[in-house]
Formats: structure tokens, sequence, C-alpha cells
């Protein structure tokens, strides 16, 4: 029996307690001194558009790194912003700023300018590193940010600025690890949007070893001949783990895509190179399996499939099984607990949930008077963990709001079924009350995904000519061309079938695509304002 097997038919109950992380803590020198004395300095780490680079070239790179940001005067604890795609550099460029005891701040890189200057300025970032790609978005705002002195490209045309490439190999200085503690701030990540503003979460050294140490490795079961693809980008919580953390904490090789991720193009990552274990979200997934280039199975050598990001559709969960004889291990992380701490297992899968709570962390159900609810019964989430971040930066407000002692409230409806697996039944600001009665969005959405036809949808509130709120629900077809009435009329119909009558779409709105944040949540607020506008 192989070591991934072995974890697969054990209980995540039964996985063992986590290792005590001392109060002296560098995550980035850890985690780099971890793999060169296990006698990895000559082995991948990373593969990306320019080719393979091994974890004593990272180790190399980082502390050049370090030496960088410490000349140009960027001193511990000041922010560095970070808008980059997935290169060799990203990994670079934060490991370095975290073994300096600088702040890494990594933002999504499809945002829009007026996105980056209120994070420019909250932030209050001395220093930007961009990816030459993304340059044009900043070059308005480079002047009017007050608190920026330093802008590093990289890439080959830096617009006058400073060359990333450059910096790293004309570094001079000496060897320099902050003397940080696991407690000190490590990194902020920006919330991703779904909800509406985005919020700064601040995270300490010590919760990235924490991710691996309680999911990364004993729940996702990640070993080191493993070559990982994640479909979600480093700057997100999700792939920051997927592509970074967890395969650096078994000494595994990843593959990086700076490009964004569409089916056709993972289609041909994954027949160039042997990935085992994949990281994606459920959007990716049901596009995947309707494009026509997606891979057989004997094309591919997936042994591990995850998903977060949205409660994965049952009927997409089972589509995969179908093709590629891998189940999708679906799991709940926040960027607040920074990973996955509800997730399921191989061989103990229950399509439809999201599984059990993670070993480390417990989840708690509340109704809107704050009094634990029955089993069966709806209520919104809390979670408790070490991972937690430990506020919003520059937000008193919706600090308090989200952690709560030792409790961080998601914002997510949930119930527990009598197995102990928890149902997703959608965010707390997507609820509808159809006559008195609660209608959870994702139900909906789940019940026309189960249709041939429909390849995404999304299920919001809508008032009808009576002002009452009844669910309304916008779908993409497989084929566009299917759109019609008496289809709009068979989907109705269909939920019916699947759901108690008052929960079907009163109306139907076919669409070309959903709006949807970088990571792939759908952004239903968005389409909400349409019906208020």
């Amino acid at each position: 029996m192989t070591a991934a097997q072995a974890r697969a038919e054990t209980p995540m109950a039964a996985v063992e307690p986590v290792g005590e992380i001392p109060r002296e803590f560098n995550f980035a020198a850890d985690i780099l001194d971890f793999n060169l004395k296990a006698g990895r300095a000559n082995k991948p780490v990373y593969i990306d558009h320019r080719g393979s680079w091994t974890y004593g070239q990272l180790a190399d790179r980082v502390e050049r790194f370090g030496m960088v940001l410490r000349t140009l005067g960027v001193q511990r604890e000041q922010r560095v912003l970070m808008c980059m795609t997935d290169t060799i550099d990203w990994p670079t460029a934060f490991l370095g700023c975290l073994k300096a005891g600088i702040i890494a701040v990594p933002v999504n890189t499809l945002l829009t300018e007026s996105d980056y200057e209120f994070m420019l300025s909250d932030s209050r970032a001395g220093a930007l590193i961009v990816s030459e790609a993304l340059y044009p978005r900043f070059a308005a705002l480079i002047k009017n940010a007050p608190d920026l002195k330093h802008v590093i490209v990289s890439g080959e045309s830096t617009q006058g600025h400073h060359k990333f490439e450059d910096l790293i190999v004309n570094a001079k200085g000496e060897p320099y690890t902050a003397p940080t503690t696991r407690d000190d701030m490590a990194f902020w990540l920006y919330t991703s949007g779904s909800t509406g503003k985005p919020k700064g979460a601040v995270h300490v050294h010590a919760s990235l070893k924490l991710t691996a140490q309680l999911y990364g490795t004993p729940v996702a079961g990640l070993e080191e001949n493993d070559l990982i693809y994640s479909v979600a980008k480093l700057f997100f919580a999700y792939g920051l783990g997927n592509a970074m953390t967890f395969p650096m904490s078994v000494g595994a090789t990843t593959v990086l895509n700076a490009e964004r991720p569409t089916p056709d193009g993972v289609a041909v990552l994954l027949k160039k190179y042997p990935v085992t274990v994949f990281w994606g979200v459920p959007t990716f997934y049901a596009a995947f399996l309707n494009s026509p280039n997606a891979p057989r199975k004997s094309e591919v050598k997936i042994r591990r499939a995850l998903s977060a990001g949205e409660a994965l559709p049952e009927e997409i969960a089972k589509r995969f099984k179908e093709r590629y004889g891998v189940e999708i291990s679906d799991g709940l992380g926040t960027t607040e607990m920074l990973h996955i701490y509800l997730s399921n297992v191989p061989g103990a899968t229950k399509h439809g949930t999201t599984g059990k709570p993670v070993p480390g962390y417990e989840i708690r159900l509340l109704d809107e008077n704050g009094q634990p609810v029955k089993k069966g019964e709806m209520g919104e989430m809390y979670a408790r963990g070490p991972t937690s971040a430990i506020m919003y930066w520059n937000n008193r407000e919706k600090s308090r709001s989200t952690f709560q002692g030792e409790w961080t409230r998601s914002g997510d409806k949930y119930y527990e079924d009598e197995d102990g697996y928890f149902v997703c039944c959608g965010r707390a600001d997507d609820m509808l009350k159809v006559s008195g009665l609660y209608v959870s969005p994702f139900e909906v959405e789940a019940a026309l995904l189960s249709h041939p036809d429909v390849l995404e949808a999304a299920v919001v509130g809508w008032s009808d000519e009576q002002k009452l709120v009844k669910p309304k629900a916008f779908v993409v077809l497989k084929s566009p061309d299917k759109a019609s009435e008496a289809l709009s009329r068979a989907l109705q119909e269909h939920v019916k079938a699947k759901l108690a009558p008052f929960k079907y779409p009163r109306w139907i709105e076919f669409r070309k695509d959903l709006p949807k944040t970088a990571t792939g949540k759908i952004q239903r607020f968005k389409l909400r304002a349409e019906g208020t506008a």
C-alpha cells in the first residue's frame, strides 16, 4: 500500500497533531532550509515558460531579492505590493520579502486601475513589483501614490524602472534572515471581491506552515514525487497553498502558467506535463469537461483532483469521475482562514457536500440570534483554527464583525447532515426568502446544472411587479444556439421535479457568461444589482 492509499483509507480525525512551531520563526527561511537540508538543491521546484528552476536556484534568488529590497531602503514591516503573473519571479519576490521581514501584499492581476489605486493607498506600499504585461494599469498611478518609492518590473521592458532580473543578478550584501516570530505579520491578502469592496486580511508567518501541516500533507495528500498544477493563481489564498506552500513543504515540483487558464490551454499543459495533482475551481471543471479538446483519460497522469472557491455541484463531480476515474475532493477555505478547513477526502467523499472539518479546525453553525442550530438545520458557519487572519487592515468595523475571539465568521450558510457532512446553501448575502421560506441559490443552481444543456447557472433574488422577491436564474448553455422560450420552460419544470415547487426560478435569462472574480467565484451581487438599477 502506498502512502497516498493509506491516507485515503484513514479518517481525517486520525491524523497526528501538528508539531509545535518555535516562537522564533521565519517561514521563508524555514521552507528553503528544509529542502536544502533534505538534499533537494538540484531538484526542480518550479517549471515556467523560461524553463526549470531548482530548489537551490530559488533559495539563491530569494536571498538576493531580500538583499535588493534592503539596498533600496525598504525596511522591516513596510509593505511591498506584488501584481505579478505566475513565473519563478513570483515566489522569489514573495519569499524574498518574508525572509527580509518585509510584508508581501500580492494582489489580483485582473483588477481595474481604481482597484489598484485603492490598494496602493490602503497598503501604503513603499515598493511595487509588477509584471511587464500588467504595468500599463499602474503607469498613471505611480506618480500619485505618495508612499511609493520604488517600482520593479518583471520582464524585458521596464519603462525606465528597475528590472527585476538585473537586480537579482547584481544583488550585493550579506545573507540575512529577519529575526521574525511565528506571530509577526508576513503578508496580506485582499479578499477576492465576490461580495463587494476588497479588504486586506493580515496573516502571520506561522499560518503558512500550519496550512501545510493540517491540510496540504494529511488531507490533500501531496508527496515528494508529485508534479502539481493549480488553476488558481498564486495571488489567491487557494493558489498560494496549492502552488507554493504545499508542494514546497514536501519537496515536490510545480508547473506555473503565466497566462490566464482556459480549458484549451490547460488541456495542452496536461498533455505536455505528467501532472499528478490538479487543483481547480467548480467553474473551471465545468468548462473543462465541456471542452471538445479536453484530454482523454489515457493522456493524463492525474491521481488527485481538488476543488474549492465555491461548492462543487454533484453533477460536475460525477462527470469528472466518470471521465478520469478520479474523485474531486471538494473543500471550503477562505482568504480569512488562509486555506481549506472543511473538506472531502478520497474514499470518503460524499457528493453534494463540502465534507467534514479538517483536523485542527472546528466548525459551528449559528442562527440569526447567534445560537447553535440543530443537525439538519441551516446556519451561518463560523470556523476556529490556528490559521485565521489577525484582522482586516485599516478596517476595524469589519474586523470586529468577522474575527470574533477565536472564531472567524465565514458568511457562508451550511447545514450538517445526518452523517456529519456539511452541505453548502450559499452565501449569507445570497439567501432568498420566498413566501416566508428560505431558498438556497446554490440548491437551485445545482438542480439547473443537472440538466444536460446547462453549463453554468447563477440564481439571485429578483422583485416581481408586486415587489415580492422570487428566484431568477441566469443560465449559460453548453450550446448557446439552443436558447429558447421552450427550453426556459423546460428548465423550470426540471427544477420543480427536483426541488420543492416554490423554489423554481420564476425567470430564466440566458447569458454568454457570468460575472466572476479572477478566482472563479460567481459575483451574484452584480447580477442582483441589475434588478435594482
